[in-house]
């Protein structure tokens, strides 16, 4: 009952703190956004990787008119595309004027003045539902990139790689660092030391360069990411666990489960972690936040994610050129959403830190 009133207590604290709430309700909304990226983007095709190079660096609000011409290789329609993005199944032209002349669609396409011809009874036999179905007007909200892709896709499939790499790098951070932790402060002595001295040798490198080492060992790739970062921020969980378990160790249940008969394993793991989980989500929310800004920068690098998935630093990576040439929207947008997810996980760490705390009660 004990433990129950004070989770109650928690929560109605970590209420009373409009910032946190908004903060965890901006991140759910990530996460939804992140689970159906396919459906919400405008671009469906995998990794959101449309191309028209003719219509390249355009700002924000760009609209164009566009002829869809299916490829002969349509690929059949499965569920996972919606999950996963579908193979592109049609060719988009962007053009800036067209006309019907018999059978054939004659256009021009954008910063070109030649004209092309296309017969379009090879699509369909109606001229009307020709121009109703395959030509139409295209709009870029957030314009494109300087592969002419859509941008706005590009940052909501983008949030995928941010929110999936905090996710898996916290996990491993935890599974590591609690291992350790929990060994160093409850059994002490030569293990004690042992785990000390690794937590100091990888406290000593600095986080960056670690993680390229281990991916340069690794191998460049996505999943090779998620991994290195995970395996440099096991130390701050280990220091916590440490410090957490040697103050609670020799509190009187603890004894009293050892006169119990109770194995180590089981004092450890059901009487003595569910009591540290407070820090344990702390630390787990800037982590977190730590591990996104880590794979922004790793991505900048070229050693992130890479091409053509969509990621938050390699947009960066690709742009932050234009920043000198009247385009710096184009690195500004996913600077400002890197900034925007990282902010919110330490404002949710810095409200359950707050919410958690028995002297706030």
């Amino acid at each position: 009952m004990g433990n129950e009133a004070d989770q109650l207590s928690a929560y109605a604290r970590f209420r009373k703190q409009p910032i946190g709430v908004i903060s965890v309700m901006f991140i759910l909304v990530l996460c939804l956004i992140s689970l159906f990226a396919y459906i919400i983007a405008p671009d469906s095709s995998e990794h959101a990787n449309q191309m028209h190079l003719s219509i390249h660096s355009k700002p924000p609000g760009f609209k164009t008119t566009m002829i869809k011409i299916p490829l002969e290789d349509t690929p059949s329609f499965k569920l996972s595309y919606l999950f996963v993005g579908s193979p592109n199944s049609f060719t988009e032209i962007p053009i800036s004027s067209h006309r019907i002349q018999g059978n054939e669609l004659i256009y021009t396409e954008i910063d070109s003045d030649i004209q092309k011809k296309l017969n379009w009874k090879i699509i369909t036999q109606d001229a009307t539902d020709f121009l109703d179905e395959f030509i139409y007007q295209k709009s870029f909200h957030l314009g494109t990139d300087r592969y002419g892709r859509d941008l706005l896709s590009r940052m909501i499939v983008g949030t995928r790689i941010s929110l999936s790499i905090g996710f898996v790098a916290v996990s491993l951070s935890l599974i590591i660092g609690i291992f350790f932790g929990a060994l160093a402060g409850y059994f002490g002595g030569k293990v004690d030391f042992f785990v000390v001295w690794l937590i100091n040798i990888v406290w000593s490198i600095p986080t960056l360069l670690l993680v390229i080492a281990i991916t340069l060992a690794l191998g460049k790739g996505f999943w090779q990411v998620f991994v290195a970062v995970g395996l440099t921020m096991w130390v701050e969980v280990a220091r916590v666990v440490r410090g957490q378990i040697m103050g609670l160790k020799e509190m009187q249940y603890i004894t009293a489960a050892r006169a119990l008969g109770y194995s180590d394993f089981r004092i450890i793991f059901k009487h003595i972690l569910p009591n540290i989980t407070a820090p344990l989500i702390v630390i787990s929310a800037a982590n977190f936040a730590g591990a996104i800004l880590i794979e922004s920068g790793l991505s900048f690098l070229g050693l992130g994610a890479q091409p053509p998935m969509a990621s938050w630093g390699g947009i960066i990576k690709d742009h932050y050129n234009y920043i000198i040439m009247g385009k710096a929207f184009l690195a500004i947008i996913p600077g400002l959403a890197i900034m925007l997810i990282v902010l919110a996980f330490m404002l949710v760490g810095n409200a359950l830190r707050d919410a958690l705390d028995v002297k706030q009660g």
